[in-house]
């Protein structure tokens, strides 16, 4: 809060705060029913369904071969003939390399040079809530984006999962069984896990968009870090630096797929997002209130 909020009192502070809401508001708003957004998600939406009707197709003779059980293709995507639920696991696992993060990249890559591009940046900043929290605001609205985007994946995958194939009682890694129930939790967690590993990328991309006027270019800029970034995650030669690649442990959420749970490498990505959100939402933030809006 700044001092002079400090010294005007509370019937001051109080539209600041109203002003803000607004804004983030706004946001949410505008995000998610931009039809680009709309369009992102339906493509996410249809990556599941595609793969379990390729799966169905494949395995229509009663076999367990074809995709389903050759061992290649995406994680748990062997198991899903024999439980739908399992499509959940394998979608994620397909979309969250490439498909997810590109779609986050494109909304936190637009969110500041899409509109200083469109010439609207200004008149947001004209509102008595300020450049900090107008910042904040649009990286909330790319959070509630990589959580909506997740969701989405998960419950198009549920749906075509439950609707071909057979549901019931989970395996896990570790060989034990589970519930239906339980295994439907542990889908829901892993949705969550998955969507916080988008959140370091997702500052980054925020920063990204602030060094530049042109949205395209900020997209483009913030799809061509993360193709990058997977590159040199896949080089033996540089595993030094592989634990500080923020793609590095993505696919850690597999993990709660075991009984007991295996945590380690989840906290190590969580830790490591932490870290990506701390830097680039500072750098983020230095560039923007101290950037020159002429446009």
């Amino acid at each position: 809060m700044s001092q002079a909020e400090l010294t005007a009192g509370p019937a001051v502070r109080a539209p600041r705060r109203l002003w803000a809401l607004g804004i983030l508001r706004s946001e949410l708003t505008t995000t998610l029913r931009r039809w680009r957004t709309v369009a992102l998600l339906g493509v996410l939406a249809a990556v599941p369904v595609l793969i379990g009707i390729a799966v169905r197709i494949e395995t229509g003779d009663g076999s367990e071969g074809g995709p389903g059980g050759g061992g290649g293709g995406p994680a748990f995507l062997s198991q899903v003939t024999n439980n739908g639920l399992f499509l959940v696991f394998a979608a994620l696992s397909a979309t969250l390399p490439v498909f997810l993060p590109m779609a986050v990249g494109v909304i936190a890559g637009d969110s500041v040079a899409g509109e200083a591009s469109g010439g609207t940046l200004r008149y947001l900043l004209v509102a008595p809530a300020g450049r900090t929290r107008l910042l904040l605001a649009k990286y909330a609205s790319v959070l509630v984006f990589c959580l909506v985007a997740t969701l989405v994946v998960a419950v198009s995958a549920l749906a075509a999962g439950a609707l071909l194939f057979p549901v019931g009682e989970v395996t896990t890694i570790s060989g034990t069984r589970i519930g239906f129930g339980e295994g439907l939790l542990r889908a829901g967690l892993i949705a969550v896990a998955v969507a916080v590993s988008l959140v370091g990328f997702a500052a980054l991309g925020l920063f990204i968009s602030t060094l530049t006027d042109s949205g395209i270019a900020a997209m483009a800029a913030t799809v061509g870090v993360l193709i990058t970034a997977q590159i040199l995650d896949t080089m033996p030669q540089l595993d030094g630096i592989h634990p500080y690649l923020f793609p590095h442990y993505w696919l850690s959420f597999t993990d709660l797929l075991r009984d007991p749970v295996y945590w380690d490498e989840m906290v190590r990505n969580l830790g490591l997002q932490a870290v990506y959100a701390a830097v680039f939402g500072s750098a983020a933030w230095a560039r923007f209130t101290t950037k020159d809006i002429s446009v």
